[in-house]
């Protein structure tokens, strides 16, 4: 069941929780992105950013490349907020075309985990996708990657199975991947 997004405005929408704003992403987050991605720890698990990541590449993905992704809806990617600071950033990706329903994605600056914000973020928009008429939601992990594994549990995800070769990294390595999904109702 695709989602219903009547009356949703993708380029504005925020989620809330009792302590985080997922909102679109803006220019003042352009720093905060920058500085996170110069620890190997945030580069080491994700697949896609450039390596080094630049100010430049920073900037391209708050201004354009999230944005794309809310204005076609098919995304929607967030900067992940706590007590007015920026923590780091989650995502709904394929709204309406993924066969395994919605994927999240999310990731937290060095300076703010261990505080469960990765979990909160990722129920919460795993709530919100189910809340649109998702029947169900995944996300993928690196079957090494168990910090984001605890995550995903805490989240209300349960694990499903292992794909492999699934992630690809940015240097053409690939990898197996831990297949986690919540369905409407858990």
């Amino acid at each position: 069941m695709a989602l219903d997004l009547t009356g949703v405005e993708l380029t504005t929408e925020a989620v809330r929780t009792d302590r985080l704003l997922l909102r679109p992403m803006h220019e003042d987050d352009v720093d905060a992105i920058t500085r996170a991605f110069e620890d190997a720890e945030q580069q080491r698990w994700l697949t896609a950013p450039p390596s080094p990541y630049t100010r430049a590449d920073a900037v391209r993905f708050v201004t354009e490349v999230a944005p794309a992704g809310r204005i076609a809806g098919t995304d929607l990617t967030c900067s992940i907020e706590a007590d007015g600071e920026f923590v780091g950033a989650a995502g709904l990706h394929s709204l309406n075309t993924g066969r395994l329903g919605p994927e999240i994605g999310y990731w937290i600056a060095s300076w703010a985990r261990r505080r469960g914000y990765a979990a909160e973020a990722a129920r919460a928009l795993a709530d919100w996708a189910i809340g649109h008429g998702a029947e169900r939601v995944h996300l993928f992990t690196d079957v090494e990657n168990t910090p984001s594994q605890a995550v995903a549990r805490k989240a209300g995800f349960t694990q499903e199975g292992v794909v492999r070769r699934c992630l690809q990294y940015r240097d053409g390595t690939r990898t197996d991947a831990l297949l986690f999904g919540r369905l409407a109702g858990e």
